[in-house]
C-alpha cells in the first residue's frame, strides 16, 4: 500500500498539471478543430494557418513535460524544461513510426490469414485454422502491440528525457521495463481506456434524436475522461517507480579517531580519539584534569 500512497502523493502535488492535462489537452483538441476551419484567402491567414500548429505542438510538449517534470522527484540534474519537452519528440516519432507499421499489418492481416489457412490440414482449416480464427487471433495480436506493449515500452524513456534529455539512466528504465508492476499498470491503463470506451459505443441507438446525441455526448466524454485519466496514471506511476529506485540516504555519521596536525618539524600526524562529551572539564577524568604532573583522580 505505500507505493499506493506514493503514486497518491504525487498527484496531489502535482494537481495544477494534473488539472492542466483534463482541461488543457480539451483546448488543444479545440483549438486544433477550429484551425482546420480557419480560411486561407488572404496572406495573413495563410501565415495564421502555418503558425498555430507550431503553437499547438510546442503547447502540447510543454504540458506534458511539464506533467512529467511535476510528479516525478528532482535530484538537480534535471535539463531545462524546453530541452525536456523537445526531446519528447523522438518518442513521439518513434510512436508514430510503430503505429504505421501496425498499420501496414492492419491491411496484410487477410492476405497472411489465407496463407495460413491454405497450409493446415483440411480438419485445421475448418478449426482453430479457419480463416476467422486467423484474423481474429491476428488482431487481438495486433491490439496488444498498439496499446500495450508499444506504450509500455515508449512511455519510460520519454519520462526519463523529461528530466534528463539525451543523459537518459538507462539502468534505470531497464529496470521500470523488467518490472511486472509497470506491465500490470500497462495493462489496466489499456483496458480503461481503449477495449471499455470501444464497448460504449459497441451498442445500437435507440431513443428520439435528442436522447441519441444525450447519449453520444455522454459517452465521448466518458471516454475522454478515461483516456486523459489513464494516461495521467501511467505517467504518476512511471515516476513513482523511478522514485523507488532512488539511491539511499547517506549513512549516519559515526565517532572516528581525528588526525590531528603534525608538530612542527614532523613528518607524521598522530590520531586522537574522540572527546566524550560525559568527559568535561572539571569531570573526573576529563581531559583538562589529565596534567602530566598529577594522576587521573587529581590531587590527594
Amino acid at each position: 500500500m505505500k507505493i499506493l500512497d506514493g503514486l497518491f502523493s504525487r498527484l496531489w502535488v502535482a494537481r495544477g498539471w494534473v488539472a492542466g492535462q483534463f482541461g488543457g489537452t480539451l483546448l488543444l483538441i479545440v483549438a486544433g478543430l477550429a484551425w482546420t476551419r480557419l480560411p486561407d484567402k488572404h496572406g495573413w491567414q495563410v501565415a495564421l494557418s502555418l503558425l498555430i500548429p507550431v503553437l499547438l505542438i510546442i503547447s502540447a510538449l510543454e504540458l506534458e513535460a511539464g506533467t512529467m517534470r511535476k510528479l516525478a522527484d528532482d535530484d538537480g540534474k534535471r535539463v531545462k524544461l524546453v530541452w525536456g519537452a523537445m526531446s519528447l519528440l523522438i518518442w513521439i516519432a518513434m510512436a508514430w513510426a510503430t503505429w504505421a507499421i501496425l498499420d501496414w499489418c492492419d491491411d496484410q492481416f487477410p492476405l497472411w490469414a489465407g496463407y495460413l489457412n491454405s497450409k493446415g490440414s483440411p480438419h485445421a482449416r475448418v478449426t482453430y485454422l479457419s480463416f476467422e480464427h486467423i484474423t481474429r487471433d491476428l488482431m487481438l495480436l495486433e491490439w496488444i502491440m498498439r496499446w500495450i506493449i508499444a506504450p509500455a515500452k515508449i512511455i519510460p524513456y520519454a519520462v526519463a528525457s523529461a528530466h534528463w534529455g539525451w543523459r537518459l539512466p538507462l539502468r534505470r528504465v531497464l529496470r521500470i521495463l523488467w518490472n511486472w508492476q509497470w506491465w500490470v499498470a500497462a495493462i489496466i491503463a489499456a483496458l480503461l481506456s481503449v477495449w471499455l470506451p470501444s464497448k460504449l459505443f459497441a451498442g445500437l441507438p435507440h431513443g428520439s434524436v435528442s436522447a441519441q446525441l444525450w447519449h453520444v455526448w455522454l459517452k465521448l466524454g466518458a471516454a475522454y475522461v478515461l483516456a486523459v485519466g489513464c494516461w495521467v496514471f501511467l505517467l504518476g506511476w512511471a515516476a513513482t517507480l523511478f522514485g523507488r529506485q532512488a539511491p539511499p540516504p547517506d549513512a549516519a555519521l559515526v565517532s572516528a579517531p581525528v588526525l590531528a596536525g603534525p608538530p612542527k618539524g614532523s613528518q607524521s600526524a598522530k590520531a586522537e580519539p574522540p572527546i566524550d562529551p560525559d568527559e568535561g572539564p572539571g569531570t573526573e577524568g576529563g581531559p583538562y584534569n589529565r596534567h602530566p604532573k598529577y594522576p587521573p583522580g587529581g590531587l590527594s
